[in-house]
């Protein structure tokens, strides 16, 4: 498995590339990242063309089983984030 980015990492990447401070790279980060949260929230999908679509799906409830008792659990009905890549990305990665 290769090394994680994180959140900080990703503000250095970003700063680096853009040549912002730091604090201005993070201000955009999080920017960005409570843009798409805001649009999920609302139900609306986030297409970034040549990159990917942010969407939410809706999972049913459902029943489980506790693992360890066998006892029957019940699963709420939750809404799901879900990405799919777009075109650009998958060829990038595909080079």
């Amino acid at each position: 498995m290769g090394a994680l980015l994180n959140k900080v990492e990703l503000v250095d990447a970003v700063s680096a590339a853009s040549g912002l401070a730091k604090n201005d790279a993070a201000k955009a980060v999080e920017a960005v990242l409570d843009s798409i949260t805001a649009e999920l929230r609302k139900g609306e999908e986030v297409r970034l063309v040549g990159f990917g679509t942010f969407l939410v799906t809706q999972r049913a409830a459902s029943e489980g089983r506790n693992p360890r008792t066998g006892e029957p659990v019940h699963i709420p009905a939750s809404k799901q984030p879900k990405f799919r890549a777009g075109k650009g990305l998958k060829e990038e990665l595909n080079k």
